[in-house]
């Protein structure tokens, strides 16, 4: 399983990285991809709005299952992954590259520090 070092983590497996400035790439991590198995489809209608930290910016549907997708920061959505759209098992086969979900404008840079490292993430799912 990988867990890299350069992005941050969210309990509810999510992760994040600084692209530019205060502009993020989000997505979920190889563990919660596993967990889910085959992704058959993505939803992500909150493209130009402002979220909390938090908050439920779309789901994931799974064969056998549906998940949310939570915010990890506060900002406002900007971009949705539309490879995605045809392709949603990118989440599965590259979860920290091409199955990316959304580009966000983060409310606060500094609110990064608070998540997790790639370290305390993996101790979390008893890595």
């Amino acid at each position: 399983m990988n867990f890299p070092s350069e992005l941050r983590y969210t309990s509810d497996h999510e992760w994040i990285k600084i692209e530019s400035g205060n502009i993020a790439v989000v997505g979920i991590t190889d563990f919660a991809q596993g967990e889910l198995g085959d992704i058959v489809f993505i939803e992500i209608e909150t493209t130009g709005q402002d979220l909390g930290a938090n908050e439920i910016f779309g789901t994931v549907e799974a064969v056998k299952t549906v998940s949310d997708l939570y915010l990890p920061v506060a900002g406002k959505v900007l971009e949705v992954n539309e490879a995605l759209k045809d392709s949603p098992e990118l989440v599965n086969s590259d979860p920290y590259g091409n199955g990316w979900m959304i580009k966000m404008e983060l409310a606060n840079v500094a609110d990064i520090d608070a998540l997790m490292d790639a370290e305390t993430y993996k101790s979390s799912i008893g890595q």
